[in-house]
């Protein structure tokens, strides 16, 4: 990416490990990275720390930043997104030109009971939210959008160095769902997804974070149980399969081809960087 695009100051609101892969790549290529969060301790060098819980307003300005991208688990509190953003407006001096909301797949857990073969959705489908999780997801997109006419970006299951829970299951053999329908993201590709929305001249409103190959979760336990030479975990019972399936066809076209396109590449990856 041409670095006419790039921004020279971003703010990650919520900077954990995602903000601090993804920022440690803008500050490598130059740009500063402001990293706002309750706890600051632990961030890589070069970020520039703001300790700040927008569960309260935030008590003095924020810098002017170019872009900001905003990574926050959904709230607890019954107002959801809707505070926290608020709060967050509030402090911002004046709008960032690019904003990106990172959500979640999750908003489409409608459609998980579809019996086979499953529609493949694409960012054109409607959400459709179940449960108190999903619904906050999708009011936070429509009020970082109202706020900050943020991109929004929805990861699916987020894996890589220390989201080791497949593996976790897989070594202690407890039983999962192996008909259901899942789709997933390495972090190191989610990384480079993010870097590339605030660099893209005219990047998509709506992105789904998604890799190359939707698997049932039974093709992804077998692959790493074969790996580490142990008993393949038992099915679940019942175990009617649902569960998604989403394009990555816009995304392809933003980012090209994945460092991870499928779990094979991700976990093999995971189980390497471990010694296995």
């Amino acid at each position: 990416m041409s670095s006419e695009h790039r921004p020279a100051r971003t703010l990650w609101v919520g900077c954990g490990r995602l903000g601090r892969r993804a920022g440690a790549a803008l500050v490598g290529a130059g740009g500063e990275v402001h990293a706002l969060r309750r706890g600051v301790s632990g961030l890589p060098a070069g970020f520039r720390a703001l300790p700040a819980d927008l569960a309260h307003p935030v008590e003095r300005m924020l810098p002017e930043v170019d872009a900001m991208v905003i990574t926050l688990p959904p709230p607890d509190a019954a107002g959801g997104y809707e505070t926290p953003l608020r709060h967050l407006a509030a402090a911002l001096p004046q709008l960032p030109a690019r904003t990106v909301f990172v959500s979640s797949t999750r908003v489409f857990e409608g459609y998980a009971d579809r019996a086979d073969p499953a529609p493949v959705l694409t960012e054109a489908d409607a959400p459709q939210p179940l449960g108190d999780r999903a619904r906050s997801l999708l009011a936070g997109e429509r009020t970082a959008r109202e706020l900050f006419d943020a991109i929004v970006v929805r990861p699916a299951g987020i894996y890589g160095p220390g989201r080791d829970r497949m593996l976790r299951t897989v070594r202690e053999g407890r039983p999962v769902a192996h008909r259901r329908r899942t789709n997933r993201i390495h972090e190191e590709d989610l990384a480079r997804l993010l870097v590339a929305l605030l660099e893209h001249p005219e990047p998509p409103r709506l992105l789904h974070a998604v890799d190359d190959a939707p698997a049932r979760l039974g093709e992804v336990v077998t692959h790493i149980a074969e790996r580490l030479a142990l008993p393949v975990p038992p099915a679940a019972e019942p175990d009617p399969g649902h569960g998604t399936v989403l394009s990555g066809a816009l995304r392809t076209q933003l980012l090209g081809s994945l460092r991870h396109p499928d779990f094979r590449s991700g976990y093999d990856a995971m189980l390497a960087d471990l010694g296995c």
